[in-house]
């Protein structure tokens, strides 16, 4: 499958967000409720976390069903290759996951800050307290050089703490060991842990500070937070011993929103740090984390939030910059991630693996086990992984615009396919009921392709781009950037499949009606394709916005098919000279809806709209007009236009007379 995304749409993004992307160097501080620079700059953290890479999560790589936590997934594959492969293995892994090169396009793509989820035994081994090693110190280093270089601040974030802060996979707990908070030696070596980092770290400057601990959640006896705090004022004091110049981030329990008892704040270059994920993107949704800075008058990050759709991601950022709330994504990476910045393809080989240890297949030998793993590991890096540039537009563009941008080169004649409609925010490029998760998880039926609301699937129909857009309501549209390389009249072919009849589809040109509601019929089953004529549509050379509207659903969409029937100056001159009277749209509307109709020469209009009975409902023009097109906006709440009180659902008509034209055509309230 070859698209033209990256061609037609990356270039223009890099340019738009390289220009925001040039930093000032210094240490990030606190200055009352704001993070600024040394000069004293108001400084908004625009940052990425990279999940997966020192912490590999089972849902980022396929395993949740039967190795959800890093420790299960390294356990499973020293079982099939033993301890020493394995080693191989995860090197090979974090030498490709994130290079020099990945941090550069992190810069390029506008971000200017990194976050990094740290695993302790990483730095310090599990079975070796307070010995640390200097391997997994020179990951790190090797990163915050990179950093330096593309003048991006790193931000360290301890996500796996010594036992445990919680007993979920992404704290990576393990029940042979007792938890963090259960533990004295663990609360220690977690002190102690970020001494050592601090010592380490105290005079870099493209450090941005330190995230204590991620994600605490425990109910601590009592139920409050003074364990959590108390720990917090050590991990601080340990720190503050030998670095002053870094930013503290403290998260509250639960996940970072529960910050009882974490106030008030016991440091005078700290912030809160809270996440987000699948709830509400209005101010309610942060009413508590914004009365928790103004009763500190310390500032807000927004540390992770991510992993939901296009559109629920430039509604959050566009709600985090407008209270002066710096943000960190998630995630950088994901086996077959739609939401993450990169998707990365899986290994045929890999996915085998995947099947055995589902119990779906048989044990592989050790060299295809250390084969599947080592294109596993090169399948992460950046010249392998495909960038989700819808995601991207998401995060920078759609923020400041709700312009859209061509998703593929859709040229006319050829084929325009479903799941290619425009880069955009939802109402602008797509139309789709269900396009964001905020707790019910059931915003997207499809999960393939792209990250929006609308819901597309893998197809086998043929000729397809390999997907299709399925799970079709009433309301919902697409809308295309196409280039007509020629005037002229086409015939078109609509590609559909339906498992039952009653399905309406109508296409729009430039916000035109382009001819008149086509009937879907049943054509056998969701995978049964059917080519739906519409012949001799005139079309004229250059850029224009082709829309597909829907009502009633219950049919896929796979491609509309463009051919060109006849390139006749003289018929298009003759077709121009037509009066028409267009259908109106949106057809069935609640409350307005527009009509549109053509003069060829001056004519004294009457446009009218009556009820199934007859009866004159609303009359909308009564006057000479010169010749031309003109668009009518019918709305049944202005009393001006109705000649009636109140206008119930129903079927209506509406008339043109122009001269010795006259045209009547059905319209459709529902309220």
């Amino acid at each position: 499958m070859k698209i033209f995304k990256n061609k037609l749409f990356l270039p223009f993004l890099f340019l738009f967000f390289s220009a925001s992307s040039i930093l000032p160097q210094g240490f990030l501080k606190t200055s009352g409720i704001k993070i600024v620079t040394d000069n004293g700059q108001d400084f908004l953290l625009r940052g990425i976390g990279l999940g997966g890479w020192l912490l590999p999560e089972g849902y980022m790589l396929q395993t949740s069903s039967f190795a959800n936590a890093a420790w299960q997934f390294r356990q499973k594959i020293e079982a099939l290759i033993g301890t020493t492969k394995a080693d191989e293995f995860f090197n090979l892994y974090r030498a490709n996951f994130v290079t020099k090169k990945d941090v550069q396009k992190i810069a390029e793509w506008g971000f200017n800050s990194i976050r990094l989820p740290m695993h302790f035994n990483l730095l310090t081994p599990q079975d070796t307290p307070f010995t640390y090693s200097e391997e997994g110190f020179a990951t790190i280093d090797s990163l915050l050089q990179w950093c330096e270089e593309s003048k991006i601040y790193l931000i360290l974030d301890l996500h796996a703490a010594p036992g445990g802060q919680s007993k979920d996979n992404i704290a990576d707990y393990n029940p042979a060991y007792p938890p963090l908070w259960e533990d004295a030696i663990a609360k220690q070596r977690t002190v102690d842990l970020w001494k050592t980092i601090a010592t380490r770290y105290a005079n870099k400057q493209w450090i941005g500070g330190y995230d204590l601990i991620n994600e605490t959640a425990y109910r601590f006896s009592p139920d409050n937070n003074q364990p959590l705090r108390d720990l917090f004022v050590s991990i601080t004091s340990s720190i503050r011993a030998v670095d002053t110049n870094h930013i503290i981030f403290i998260e509250g329990n639960w996940y970072a929103t529960d910050f009882n008892l974490l106030t008030p704040p016991w440091d005078n270059n700290m912030v809160y740090s809270f996440h987000k994920y699948w709830n509400a993107t209005d101010y309610n949704s942060i009413s508590y984390f914004n009365n928790l800075r103004n009763s500190t008058q310390r500032p807000l990050w927004l540390g992770e939030s991510g992993e939901n759709s296009n559109q629920w991601f430039t509604d959050v950022i566009k709600l985090m910059e407008s209270y002066n709330i710096g943000w960190a994504w998630w995630t950088l990476k994901k086996v077959e991630g739609n939401n993450s910045l990169m998707y990365v393809k899986k290994p045929a080989e890999y996915d085998y693996l995947l099947k055995y240890w589902s119990g779906q297949a048989t044990k592989p030998t050790v060299d295809y086990a250390v084969n599947a793993l080592t294109k596993f590991a090169q399948s992460f890096n950046i010249d392998s992984c495909k960038p989700n540039s819808g995601v991207l537009d998401a995060m920078f563009r759609q923020v400041q615009s709700a312009t859209t941008l061509p998703f593929s080169e859709n040229s006319i004649p050829g084929i325009i396919y479903a799941a290619n409609y425009d880069y955009g925010q939802n109402g602008f490029a797509y139309k789709d009921n269900d396009y964001q998760n905020t707790g019910n998880g059931s915003w997207n039926s499809g999960g393939q392709y792209r990250n929006d609301g609308v819901d597309i699937e893998k197809c086998t129909d043929n000729p397809s781009n390999g997907f299709d857009v399925g799970w079709i309501n009433t309301g919902e549209y697409l809308n295309y950037t196409v280039n007509v390389a020629q005037t002229g009249t086409y015939n078109l072919a609509l590609r559909v499949a339906a498992n039952a009849a009653g399905g309406k589809i109508l296409m729009r040109w430039d916000g035109q009606n382009l001819g008149s509601f086509i009937d879907v019929p049943s054509t056998g089953g969701w995978t049964t394709w059917q080519s739906l004529a519409v012949n001799n549509i005139s079309l004229t050379q250059g850029k224009h916005i082709f829309s597909l509207n829907f009502y009633f659903g219950g049919f896929n969409v796979n491609h509309v098919k463009f051919d060109l029937a006849a390139t006749s100056v003289e018929n298009e001159v003759s077709t121009s000279r037509n009066f028409s009277l267009l259908q109106n749209y949106p057809n069935p509307f609640n409350p307005g809806t527009i009509i549109s109709y053509q003069l060829p020469v001056n004519s004294f209009v009457i446009l009218k709209v009556y009820d199934i009975l007859g009866k004159e409902i609303a009359a909308l023009v009564n006057e000479q007009q010169q010749a031309g097109r003109y668009s009518i906006n019918f709305n049944t709440t202005n009393d001006n236009q109705l000649t009636t009180n109140t206008l119930p659902s129903g079927v209506y008509f509406y008339q043109l007379r122009a001269g010795n034209f006259v045209e009547t055509k059905k319209l459709i309230l529902m309220k």
